[in-house]
């Protein structure tokens, strides 16, 4: 089977990046979540754990509520815990499409840009959504939100962008016309 297409999905703070992520999958796309392998390694991986361990005790390892009261609190912290599993994050997804089996492979990548990690990827779709929508699905933006490259050069940056505001049906149809896009640009 030839590479597939492979797809990063990015935006901002509960922009939809998982519900695009989602409808790619609907669509025949393989998927990968970033948030769920970050997840994965601090609940499996020895050497996250040992290192969570070591630098805030036994309390943090596994429990990303305590991890996350540090690291959004602290920007050195986060940043420690930042070079700790962007590259374990980064090897995973990376495997992870060396073996994806479909002609779309698509990947939610939510700090895509601010890693500069646009370039592993044949396309970039960048999910936004006005601040008052996204505030209604979380109940709180938090200092994350600050250190985000802001959605306007996102869009500018990206291949395909959707300003998030209506419907999943809605949502679904735009992934629908990328999928579709890539397709055919692959096939020719």
């Amino acid at each position: 089977m030839p590479r597939p297409v492979t797809v990063a999905i990015t935006g901002g703070i509960a922009a939809g990046k998982s519900e695009a992520l989602a409808a790619f999958a609907r669509h025949g796309a393989a998927t990968i979540s970033s948030d769920d392998v970050v997840h994965r390694l601090l609940a499996e991986d020895e050497q996250v754990r040992e290192a969570i361990r070591a630098r805030w005790g036994e309390e943090a390892v596994g429990n990303r509520e305590r991890i996350g009261s540090i690291v959004f609190a602290d920007r050195a912290e986060l940043a420690w815990l930042e070079q700790l599993l962007h590259p374990r994050t980064r090897a995973a997804v990376d495997a992870w499409f060396a073996e994806a089996d479909a002609p779309v492979a698509a990947a939610e990548i939510p700090l895509l840009y601010e890693t500069g990690g646009e370039a592993r990827f044949d396309k970039v779709v960048v999910i936004t959504a006005p601040r008052e929508t996204r505030t209604t699905r979380r109940d709180a933006l938090d200092l994350r939100e600050t250190r985000l490259i802001p959605d306007e050069e996102k869009v500018q940056r990206a291949d395909f962008s959707y300003v998030n505001d209506g419907s999943l049906a809605a949502l679904d149809a735009f992934v629908a016309g990328v999928v579709e896009k890539l397709l055919s640009s692959s096939a020719g």
